[in-house]
């Protein structure tokens, strides 16, 4: 049962990343095996807390799964025909659709970075 007091929790987005990916169906599955561009368009007033970021080659993106409506806790996993516990793979229909990317950080300019290595869909 999950306590009275963080029965929610509220997130507020600071950006939006911008990919090649339309649909669910183009996004590869591991964001290593991608040779695609994006870019991460961090809203001006976070600006300043990208100082520093440069000198790093990969960065870790939270991000919601904007486009996810259900979940269920037994899913078939990419390339694989099993069902499997939901928490024991990447499947995107979560309770909280919360995803995680590392991706290859190519530049940043302003409040835009520019990134690559991306498996994330356009406008997350």
């Amino acid at each position: 049962m999950i306590p009275k007091e963080v029965d929610n929790i509220i997130f507020r987005p600071i950006g939006i990343i911008h990919s090649p990916y339309k649909t669910k169906e183009e996004t590869p599955c591991q964001g290593y095996r991608s040779h695609e561009e994006g870019e991460v368009e961090v809203f001006e007033e976070f600006e300043e807390g990208l100082a520093d970021l440069d000198g790093f080659s990969h960065i870790i993106l939270l991000y919601l799964f904007h486009k996810s409506d259900s979940y269920s806790l037994k899913v078939k996993p990419f390339l694989d025909d099993s069902l499997r516990g939901l928490f024991a793979t990447r499947h995107p229909r979560r309770p909280n659709p919360i995803g995680l990317s590392v991706v290859k950080l190519l530049s940043r300019r302003k409040n835009i970075l520019r990134i690559a290595e991306t498996d994330i869909l356009d406008g997350t």
